[in-house]
């Protein structure tokens, strides 16, 4: 019983330090600037939603939040598209480089973004793609294709291959055997790489910054611009943080438990 209780107590505790930060950033949000720079901080005081129309007048929330989603599903379903069979290639047939393989997928990721800034961003100049949807869901394709390949590949892996087999026999070619078979058994956990992704790519701000200025930016483009030579203004800074955090919040929310079923699918057998 004592265990238990300490066991709630710990777990409150690193909970309200993670959310604590949050809660911060909502407060702040309903002050003024003055206020918000208050030392030291106050927890009482008069709500104010003045930052939330002046970031209405002076941007529209609406384009870089469409921008947003256009460029998050996008770039996960063609992500997913692309990790498909690729996955179901690593998972079902022989290779002794496979291990290799993966190790070489997954070490894309350890490479810093700003190690090729350079040349993605001549390729992205000389190919037009600057500034552009279709240029923002290719190279957060590229970002998050590794992870959402080790994702696919461990849910497949999951599947008896017995299964497999008898579709063999049954005649099934390797687009019944996809449809029919990997992806209806892996479900939960393809849902689960889909809303990771749709995450990452909302709350990518590197190659946001870098690749995009009014036509394609997203809400990450959005927040920045709220920080000026003059200074940061943390009123209008964190109002604008809290509208661009509300909507993937509100899905994680919402989706908290496929997600988390997505992520422990085939973790006991």
């Amino acid at each position: 019983m004592i265990n238990k209780i300490i066991t709630s107590l710990i777990t409150w505790f690193f909970g309200l330090v993670f959310f604590f930060p949050i809660l911060w950033m909502f407060l702040t949000s309903f002050k003024t600037e003055m206020e918000a720079i208050k030392f030291p901080p106050s927890f009482i005081f008069e709500l104010t939603l003045v930052n939330y129309f002046e970031i209405q007048e002076r941007s529209n929330y609406f384009k870089y939040a469409l921008n947003s989603i256009t460029i998050s599903f996008g770039s996960t379903f063609l992500g997913i598209a692309l990790a498909i069979p690729v996955s179901w290639s690593l998972a079902f047939i022989k290779n002794k480089y496979k291990d290799f393989i993966l190790l070489w997928i997954l070490s894309t990721k350890m490479m810093p973004a700003v190690g090729v800034l350079v040349p993605m961003y001549i390729i992205f100049r000389d190919a037009k793609l600057m500034d552009t949807h279709f240029g923002m869901i290719v190279i957060l394709t590229l970002t998050n294709l590794p992870i959402i390949v080790w994702l696919l590949y461990n849910y497949f892996a999951e599947i008896p291959y017995e299964i497999i087999e008898s579709s063999h026999i049954d005649g099934a070619n390797i687009l019944n055997e996809i449809i029919s078979i990997v992806l209806p058994l892996s479900l939960p956990g393809i849902s689960s790489a889909f809303l990771l992704s749709v995450i990452l790519c909302w709350n990518e701000a590197f190659w946001s910054l870098m690749l995009t200025s009014t036509n394609s930016a997203p809400l990450s483009v959005f927040i920045a611009s709220f920080s000026s030579p003059e200074g940061l203004f943390w009123a209008k800074l964190s109002a604008a943080s809290v509208m661009a955090i509300m909507p993937i919040m509100i899905l994680g929310w919402f989706s908290q438990k496929q997600l988390v079923s997505g992520l422990t699918f085939g973790a006991i057998k």
